[in-house]
C-alpha cells in the first residue's frame, strides 16, 4: 500500500477511510467473476496518467503491468494490484485522478 504519494490511505481526514472501509464491504463476499466487468476492471499501466505512472516508479512498483480499478460510488476509486484471489490495495482516489475517463458525448 502506498503511504506516502498523493492517493495514499493516509489522509487528514478520517472520514474517508470510513467511506474506503463501507465501500469496500460489498465487494467482500462476492468472487472475481462477479466483480470484474464495466465498472470493475484491469486498467493498463500506460493508461495511467503520468504522475501515477512516476509513482508507481518511485514506490517500485512500477514492474506492474496492470492494476485493478474498483468503483465505489461516483468519481470514488480503489486502486490495486491483483495478486491471485487477492487484491493488494495500493491508491484511494476519491476525485478519479489516476485514470480519468473521457466525457461521454464530448
Amino acid at each position: 500500500m502506498d503511504v506516502g504519494g498523493p492517493w495514499c490511505f493516509y489522509r487528514d481526514d478520517c472520514s474517508d477511510l470510513r467511506v474506503v472501509l463501507d465501500g469496500l464491504r460489498p465487494f467482500e463476499t462476492r468472487t472475481w467473476g462477479e466483480i470484474e466487468g464495466r465498472r470493475d476492471h484491469f486498467i493498463s499501466r500506460d493508461r495511467l496518467i503520468a504522475d501515477a505512472q512516476k509513482r508507481l516508479l518511485d514506490i517500485e512498483r512500477d514492474d506492474v503491468e496492470e492494476l485493478f480499478s474498483l468503483h465505489l460510488d461516483g468519481q470514488k476509486r480503489i486502486w490495486g494490484v491483483r495478486d491471485g484471489a487477492v487484491l493488494r490495495l495500493l491508491w484511494w482516489d476519491p476525485e478519479h485522478e489516476v485514470c480519468p475517463s473521457p466525457k461521454k458525448y464530448t
